[in-house]
């Protein structure tokens, strides 16, 4: 079910519709992508091109239902990977209780190997 919310103070517009907004300036400067964004596009051409478990129609109307706190405080890679682990769910790909515990395993994981892990966790919403 569609949930699209609106901008505050923009004149009714989408949350996504942020075109002609002053949100500062633009890094224009050329970088690579750091590894974890190389996996994320690796993971969303195998999810979305070789296992056609979604659209790119679906992953947009994901995205574009975060509220407006969570789609201006959120990067980009971080928006696909946020709609992936949604849709993964919405699809009944895999539960919110999988996902949980694996990321709790990966967690340890690092731990254990000396990893420093963020301690904040992203909300479902």
């Amino acid at each position: 079910m569609r949930k699209t919310k609106l901008r505050a103070d923009a004149d009714g517009r989408a949350v996504h519709d942020v075109g002609g907004l002053d949100f500062g300036a633009i890094d224009r400067t050329e970088h690579d992508l750091a590894l974890w964004e190389k996996r994320v596009d690796a993971m969303m051409i195998l999810l979305y091109a070789k296992k056609g478990l979604w659209s790119v129609d679906a992953m947009r109307r994901t995205i574009e239902d975060y509220g407006q706190q969570t789609y201006d405080k959120t990067e980009y890679y971080e928006k696909w990977v946020r709609a992936m682990r949604n849709l993964l769910v919405e699809q009944e790909v895999l539960s919110r209780a999988e996902i949980e515990a694996k990321m709790a395993e990966v967690a340890a994981a690092h731990v254990k190997g000396g990893r420093k892990v963020p301690s904040h966790t992203v909300s479902w919403s």
